[in-house]
């Protein structure tokens, strides 16, 4: 069956490639099964060498890459070339780390000697997203190969020229080829490779609608798994935040990836003393973005991925609207060719809106007004999610204790916007999913923790 991988600002088909049969997937994991146990032996210092030759390439090649990304999914150029440069930091990082983190720890115990010592599991199957068609794939798979697994790749059907292109840089940086390699189907086919018996485990970068699917099918399988799902993120803006820094910051990450991002800031919690003038300058920000040709250098937000992604959002920002939020800005889609959604806010948010209640996965935000800090706090805790938050005060010990023990969320920012980095662990709780990529714990997802005893 063709997937087609159409261009969201112009609407043309950029390429349309054939989806591997079961024979060529049969092959391809074999081959990988074979590659991972010569690989699961090589020593720390050989993985090392096509981990940093593919960060060089990353780092060579970044202005094709944008362009690939921006022409695949809408990202605006500077973003796409930017995220090739942070895969090839993942990259170095796990290269430079790898070794220490998974040094064998010595217990003492009755044993003349006891250790634990982490092993690789084998092949690891990679669900991945449009959004971040690079990153998202290097983040699972530098640890994971520097560990000594094997990865197989099934990527978002939209981006199969960046889920090739993935391929081509570890052949070309002299990984052993099947090591890592793409497979092309659709989602409607990955359950077959979820229960292949040589697939030892699975993370997914998704909705939450996928991964809860994914993870009953490896439950069944007895198949470890990592999720990385949806979020709706809080940024708490209290009556003492720097307010020029905190709206610039809000309506950066609002807008990041064209809004099309799992740590975007998603909804607005603002004390009331400060929402009108909150308002009034996330507004003028949101208003002064140049929407168009994510190629033009100039354009901060270019067009969403698909139509039926920007149609989706649409309605979501109708039906709050039809449930009392009031709009600020945007909120009509264009009379244009291309996927394209205005930078939009609405404010009177409440609990029963689509803006309260579900993800906005696009270039909307929603404002909601707070009485103090501690309703404040309530209100960025109503959420089935718990991916990242953040919180804006002058007072840095205020700010580090709300970040720390009470906003629900695996990664809280203190007077920042949240990002994933290699050197922290990544991931959320509840509906946004369990597990950690990313940092000493990321690599640790998916190895044996053995105990070994000696006598």
């Amino acid at each position: 069956m063709p997937i087609e991988s159409i261009n969201p600002t112009t609407n043309e088909i950029i390429q349309t490639y054939q989806e591997h049969s079961e024979a060529e997937i049969e092959l391809r994991v074999k081959d990988a099964n074979d590659q991972f146990n010569r690989w699961r032996r090589v020593s720390f210092a050989e993985r090392a060498k096509p981990l940093r030759a593919a960060a060089a390439i990353l780092r060579e090649r970044k202005d094709e890459y944008g362009k690939l990304m921006a022409l695949e999914m809408g990202k605006p150029l500077k973003q796409g070339i930017a995220e090739a440069e942070k895969c090839a930091w993942v990259c170095e990082y796990y290269a430079e780390n790898a070794e220490k983190f998974l040094l064998r720890e010595i217990v003492q115990t009755d044993a003349s000697k006891s250790f634990i010592t982490f092993q690789p599991l084998g092949i690891l199957l990679a669900i991945m997203p449009w959004n971040f068609p690079f990153w998202q794939v290097f983040r699972a798979a530098a640890p994971a190969l520097m560990a000594g697994n094997a990865v197989v790749l099934k990527h978002a059907s939209n981006v199969s020229g960046c889920a090739l292109e993935i391929e081509k840089i570890f052949q070309d940086a002299g990984l052993p080829d099947g090591l890592f390699t793409t497979v092309l189907l659709s989602s409607k086919r990955v359950n077959a490779i979820i229960e292949h018996p040589l697939v030892k485990a699975v993370t997914i970068t998704g909705s939450t609608a996928a991964g809860k699917a994914v993870a009953a099918k490896a439950g069944e399988m007895l198949k470890k798994t990592v999720l990385e799902l949806g979020g709706s993120d809080p940024y708490v803006v209290l009556e003492d935040a720097d307010l020029d820094h905190a709206v610039t910051t809000c309506v950066a990450s609002r807008l990041i990836n064209n809004g099309e991002s799992c740590i975007a800031a998603k909804r607005f919690i603002v004390v009331e003393s400060l929402k009108t003038k909150f308002e009034e300058l996330f507004v003028e920000k949101m208003k002064a973005q140049k929407v168009g040709d994510p190629l033009d250098p100039s354009v901060t937000v270019g067009p969403m991925a698909r139509h039926d992604l920007r149609d989706e959002l649409h309605e979501q920002v109708c039906k709050s609207i039809e449930r009392g939020a009031t709009i600020l800005c945007g909120g009509e889609i264009p009379d244009s060719k291309g996927a394209f959604y205005p930078p939009t806010v609405l404010t009177n948010v409440k609990k029963g809106m689509p803006a309260y209640d579900e993800e906005l996965f696009g270039p909307v935000a929603a404002i909601i007004g707070a009485k103090d800090e501690a309703d404040a706090i309530r209100l960025a805790n109503d959420s089935v999610f718990g991916l990242g938050a953040a919180v804006f005060t002058q007072d840095v010990r205020r700010g580090e204790r709300i970040a720390a023990r009470e906003l629900e969320a695996g990664a809280c920012f203190v007077n920042g916007l949240v990002k994933s980095d290699p050197r922290l662990p990544f991931g959320g709780i509840k509906e946004s999913g369990y597990g950690r990529e990313l940092g000493l714990f990321g690599i640790r997802e998916f190895v044996n923790v053995k105990s070994v005893w000696v006598k």
